[in-house]
């Protein structure tokens, strides 16, 4: 698991009116330290002029300098349009320092209008990154992005690059040669591209998938670090722009060792919705202080902005570390099915709370009917089920939960349950196939529960009236009189506030957190467990659905005094789908936490397994906390 984090600063490069050559749009810049001064490259577009008989915005190559790299100043022009090859702009620059001079690879434009013959890839080399001493056109074909490594690997020049940018499908792809002059000989490059299927890493997930080198490689002990675009649903205009990251073999960079399951992040912030180009977000540089990754990147062809993430956090999550961050216990699944009639088809989803020093499991369970009741069990070590009754805790009361179509889905289900004071408050999904699902609640003393004794209040819907509610749980802070409700509306994570002495149908709301487009929870998010209060915040297991229907598990800290706000939210989920029993059920590919509990400083997260079976799965909080606050 890992967590990108935003400068408070973005963007941190603007366009500047006084500037004319910059004054329209700066962005794409890549950064590069020489002793302690950070110099960032990047794209400045000037404002809209006359130029050949064509209303045009230039494009070249600026600099700026900083002290801490996140102010910028010192703006200059660096590499201007001068060559035949490069005379309608010259675009997005890599700059690498390697044996003593400075290669500022860049896309060279000689067509307008544009078009993909007219666009290539050009170099300039410098001794100072001051002084220009040679300019050279690269490839002979349509490319882009290009960047070099750092250092020569087995004595090479070795280059990355994006070949048929412009004439997909695009191809990310390694060359290497000897010597100096070959990375801008024609002779060289027409024969690399001969075979260019045997120099290509393959990173696209599918056949509309559009990829572009991003940053520089970045040299850590367990590979090449790439980070790079990927465009999702490119030739649609649902086109998704996000940034993911892949590592590569130090010896065979055409070897893939890891990479992102998903976008780190999409566009989600104003300054990336909003801009020349819309919902862009595109890679261009990064630089490792320490544990720390900072991604710099193009937001909506407009600005400059800046990412962190912990790099020992990212790079365990891309070698496979997440399996580690929840284990499951050998004993799942801890809850199947039985020959009782009402629990004889499935038994999931079960909330949990601890009280009395026991875990207490309000399981669903569905009949060959399919109504869904309550169940109960008791583990005394939160993995052992150490008592289960043979008859539902809860059933089907209401008009609003009874069954209104033969075998249809009805009943009770997904319970969560919240210790407030000396009752709990049990909200459910009230659903009696006719009406859309609801969220019910009721409650019971502990003192009741604990002897047994099932004197539920009468259940009472609190969701929005003719609303698709579900995923809700009650939280033991108040604003007033009033208990804060967490649910899920329109595949979105919703916070209310209910009065549990005289609780009403809430009208009010306000927006926890929202499925981000082309990630892993890109479809839908809503609740999973009840979140736990610890010194830091609370701690927020929710679920999220993929574009393809996978349901996995993330992680957030929502603020102590106001869970409403969130702290910290996982980029990577930190549970997916991986048994047998999580992915072949009555509902494939699902894991579905609904209780947790800590006990002695682990999390014991109780969740669904395909709608078919309940597991557990244990972690270690202070290491979860540690991830999202770093």
């Amino acid at each position: 698991m890992f967590v990108v984090r935003r400068s408070v600063h973005n963007p941190i490069l603007s366009p500047v009116q006084d500037h004319p050559w910059e004054a329209y749009a700066v962005f794409n810049g890549c950064p590069i330290q020489i002793r302690s001064t950070t110099h960032l490259l990047y794209r400045a577009m000037s404002t809209p002029e006359r130029f050949e008989n064509s209303q045009f915005s230039m494009s070249q190559i600026c600099k700026a300098t900083s002290k801490d790299g996140i102010h910028f100043g010192n703006r200059s022009a660096y590499i201007t349009p001068e060559k035949e090859w490069e005379r309608y702009g010259c675009e997005d620059p890599r700059v690498t320092y390697l044996n003593g001079k400075y290669y500022t690879f860049y896309t060279a434009l000689s067509h307008f209008p544009f078009n993909a013959e007219g666009i290539k890839i050009g170099v300039a080399v410098s001794n100072d990154l001051e002084t220009i001493t040679a300019k050279h056109l690269v490839t002979p074909f349509n490319s882009k992005a290009m960047a070099l490594f750092p250092e020569k690997i087995n004595g090479k020049f070795t280059m990355i690059l994006t070949a048929n940018s412009d004439l997909p499908p695009s191809k990310i792809a390694i060359a290497q040669c000897e010597r100096e002059e070959e990375m801008w000989s024609a002779e060289f490059w027409n024969k690399w591209y001969k075979n260019i299927d045997s120099h290509i890493v393959n990173l696209k997930r599918k056949d509309d998938d559009q990829i572009e080198v991003g940053a520089v490689p970045l040299k850590t002990k367990y590979g090449w670090l790439l980070i790079y675009a990927h465009i999702q649903k490119y030739f649609s205009p649902d086109k998704v722009f996000g940034i993911e990251a892949v590592l590569l073999d130090l010896k065979d960079p055409k070897k893939i060792i890891g990479r992102t399951s998903s976008p780190m992040f999409v566009p989600e912030e104003s300054y990336e919705k909003y801009g020349t180009v819309p919902n862009t977000i595109f890679p261009s540089g990064a630089v490792i202080e320490g544990d720390t990754l900072r991604i710099f990147y193009g937001s909506t062809d407009t600005t400059v902005s800046i990412t962190e993430v912990t790099l020992s956090h990212l790079i365990f999550s891309m070698l496979g570390g997440r399996e580690k961050i929840l284990l499951r216990s050998a004993k799942n699944p801890i809850l199947k099915p039985t020959k009782n009639s009402w629990e004889n088809r499935a038994v999931f989803n079960p909330a949990a709370f601890e009280l009395h020093g026991q875990v207490h499991l309000l399981y669903r369970a569905m009949s060959e009917d399919n109504t869904s009741t309550i169940g109960y069990a008791v583990s005394n070590d939160g993995v052992t089920i150490s008592e289960r009754l043979k008859d539902p805790i809860y059933t089907p009361h209401e008009t609003f939960e009874r069954k209104g179509v033969p075998n249809g889905n009805s009943g009770c289900e997904d319970a969560r349950a919240v210790l407030v004071g000396n009752r709990i408050y049990m909200t459910y999904t009230a659903y009696n196939g006719i009406e859309p699902p609801a969220v019910a609640m009721t409650s019971i003393t502990a003192d009741d529960f604990l002897a047994r004794r099932w004197r539920w209040e009468p259940s009472i819907l609190i969701s929005p009236v003719g609303t698709d509610d579900k995923d809700a749980c009650i939280m033991p802070v108040k604003k007033g009189r009033k208990h804060l409700f967490i649910h899920r509306i329109n595949h979105e994570i919703w916070a209310s506030f209910v009065d549990l002495i005289n609780p009403t149908r809430v009208t009010d709301h306000v927006v926890i957190m929202k499925p981000r487009p082309g990630m892993w929870d890109s479809k839908k998010v809503g609740l999973s467990c009840p979140p736990l209060e610890t010194e830091y915040g609370w701690l927020f297991v929710y679920h999220g659905i993929s574009d393809d229907g996978i349901y996995r598990a993330g992680l957030a800290l929502l603020d102590k005094k106001d869970p409403t706000k969130v702290i910290a939210r996982s980029s990577d989920f930190i549970f997916e789908p991986k048994e047998k029993y999580e992915r072949e059920g009555q509902v494939g590919n699902v894991v579905f936490p609904c209780g947790a509990v800590i006990r002695k400083n682990m999390l014991y997260m109780y969740y669904g397994a395909a709608d078919s079976y309940a597991g557990v799965a244990v972690g270690n909080v202070e290491d979860l906390i540690a991830t999202l606050l770093e």
